[in-house]
């Protein structure tokens, strides 16, 4: 009996069991074994025995010479070549890169800075040679240092700090009115253009400006206050009477020497400055909305002075006051407009809206009557300026009624001044070589001019920013690149583009006014006191200035394009808070490679608007 199994080499397995097996047959089988084993062998070709019967030490030396990558075989060589310059590749790659990210100043360097925003530097530098009271030690004006350190407590009948604040001009008077009218309009300017203050460098430093200005008007009145009855309205005393009592016109002295009596006086019933100053801390409020404790402190003074405003009427420079002199106010109307514009935008409360657009308000500050200085911007009228900031309001907002009606009206109107801006136009003269004559050849013109400039440029953007190409005057359509247009020559004119060939910006190109009548600037810092009439010398010599007042705008040439740099004569050569504002804010707005205001900032404290519907019509009678 046998059994059958498989062969592993392939061959039927036979396991017998018969007993009759002899070791004969045993014997037989394994010399077959191994005659077939002899035969394989010697079939086997010459490569594979070679490789078979080679010593151990040939197998390993022809295996290092390739690589096994499973679905390939190659050179170890270049295999170890290939990969190690990969490896070295991206070793230097990396390294590159590390060395550009960590050495500063491989990015793409940034366009050279156009004039507007070079001038925009200098501009602002002028309010840190304004300063009054402790001296900052990041001021970066060497020839100036503290003064008016008694201003305030030196006054008997006052008896309260009121130290800090700005210089008006050449002199060192602070005169709030001017200086509230400063700060609205650096406020507006950062509002709508805080990117480009930015992109410049200048914000942080604006809003100090800002913010110096600011807390300066705070303690001029009582302003933790719901109520007041009086604001200190002027510290020092510019008398022109022709007397010989010392005082900050009759004196020549550096602001760090002033030994004279710097009175106070205080108002009761001043609605136009009240209203003003409320303007300036509402516009600040917006400014500082991100300090919220601070924001608030404005809001609250601006209020209570608002209120003031309202409850006292009358004008501040009135009866003939010191103030009259300098800065007189016409009319309290157009404050009441511009003021209750700012106060809605800080509140969001619709009372001041309500106040800002009542026909009554609109009509008593002149909004429909025109006359010679209607569209004049300017420290002393605000219509302009309300008219245009509330023709944002209906291009962005549009609350309806019931504010559509004078909204409207005010919107056709600032299209009507922007029209009088325009060269083809003839309201206004131009001397010839191309300055506007807003003030109709009056002396001192640049201060209107840069305010006009920045409205021009500031609707402009308006109008791009509502989708809007342009605007009509009468039958005929404007773009807005000509209001840009009409603000670019007015401030090329004035940083050197004129007859004169001169910058009326000190400091601004190659050649600007050197005889600026300015008596911090016109004194050396020499460690000598010239006393009350000891500081003449300086005023008269034909010498320029010592201390050049980089960024001052002077008040500009005649109407014939003439100027004459002599320091006695203001009327050519004095620079002003209020002037210099409206050039901050002109140049910030042409500055820059891109146009475009920031259209929401301005409204960060008014509520969703959901408008009323106006009444339904009266019934039908026949």
């Amino acid at each position: 009996m046998s059994m059958y199994g498989r062969d592993p080499w392939g061959g039927p397995l036979e396991i017998s069991h018969a007993d009759s097996a002899t070791d004969d047959d045993r014997s037989r089988n394994l010399d077959s074994d191994r005659a077939a084993l002899s035969t394989t062998s010697r079939q086997l070709d010459e490569t594979q025995q070679s490789w078979l019967l080679a010593a151990p030490g040939d197998q390993g030396t022809k295996k290092n010479k390739y690589v096994d990558l499973g679905c390939l075989i190659v050179s170890r060589k270049l295999f170890l070549w290939t990969v190690g310059t990969i490896v070295a590749t991206a070793v230097l790659a990396g390294f590159i890169t590390l060395i550009v990210k960590a050495i500063p100043g491989h990015h793409r360097p940034r366009p050279a800075p156009d004039n507007y925003t070079l001038a925009l530097h200098k501009a602002l530098m002028f309010f840190n040679a304004q300063r009054s009271g402790p001296i900052p030690k990041h001021n970066n004006v060497s020839w100036r240092g503290n003064s008016g350190m008694r201003d305030g407590l030196s006054d008997p009948s006052y008896g309260k700090s009121l130290v800090g604040g700005y210089y008006d001009a050449g002199d060192a008077i602070k005169f709030n009115f001017p200086a509230s009218f400063a700060m609205t309009m650096l406020s507006w300017s950062v509002i709508e253009y805080s990117a480009k203050y930015e992109a410049a460098g200048e914000l942080g430093h604006v809003k100090e400006i800002i913010k110096w200005g600011a807390d300066y008007l705070l303690k001029t009145f009582n302003a933790s206050a719901d109520t007041i009855d009086r604001i200190a309205a002027q510290v020092g005393q510019g008398d022109t009477s022709g007397g010989t009592t010392p005082n900050d016109h009759y004196c020549w002295m550096r602001p760090e020497d002033m030994d004279y009596p710097r009175p106070v006086y205080e108002c009761h019933s001043c609605s136009d400055l009240a209203a003003e100053m409320a303007a300036a801390l509402a516009a600040a409020s917006i400014v500082f909305k991100d300090s919220k404790t601070y924001s608030r402190k404005l809001v609250h003074g601006a209020t209570t002075l608002f209120k003031f405003s309202r409850d006292q009427r009358g004008r501040y420079s009135s009866g003939g006051s010191d103030a009259s002199f300098f800065y007189n106010s016409t009319s309290y109307w157009d404050e009441f407009v511009w003021g209750g514009a700012w106060m809605y935008l800080a509140t969001g409360n619709s009372t001041y809206l309500k106040l800002a657009t009542h026909p009554t308000l609109a009509k008593h500050a002149g909004a429909f009557w025109g006359g010679p200085d209607y569209g004049v911007f300017s420290w002393d009228n605000k219509l302009t300026g309300a008219q245009v900031l509330l023709s944002r309001l209906r291009l962005f907002l549009s609350p309806g009624y019931p504010y559509e009606e004078i909204l409207r009206t005010f919107h056709n109107q600032t299209g009507i001044i922007m029209c009088s801006y325009l060269p083809v136009f003839t309201t206004f003269n131009r001397t010839r070589g191309g300055l506007i004559q807003l003030n109709h050849g009056r002396p001192q013109p640049l201060q209107y001019v840069v305010n006009a400039a920045f409205l021009a440029a500031i609707y402009s953007d308006y109008l791009e920013a509502a989708d809007t190409p342009g605007w009509y005057c009468g039958p005929n359509f404007f773009s807005t690149g000509v209001l840009r247009d009409f603000a670019r020559t007015q401030i090329d004119y004035i940083l050197g583009k004129n007859p004169q060939k001169m910058s009326y910006v000190v400091g601004f190109g190659a050649r600007y006014p050197k005889h600026v009548h300015h008596r911090g600037a016109s004194m050396p810092k020499n460690g000598v006191k010239y006393n009350c009439k000891g500081g003449w010398k300086w005023r008269d010599t034909k010498k320029p200035n010592p201390n050049t007042i980089v960024g001052a705008m002077v008040a500009g040439p005649d109407r014939h394009d003439g100027f004459r740099d002599v320091r006695t004569n203001y009327n050519y050569t004095e620079p002003t808070l209020a002037g210099n504002a409206g050039l901050v804010a002109a140049l910030v707005a042409l500055s820059g490679e891109s146009n475009g205001v920031d259209k929401n900032t301005i409204f960060s404290a008014v509520p969703p608007m959901f408008p009323t519907p106006p009444p339904p019509p009266a019934p039908w009678k026949p």
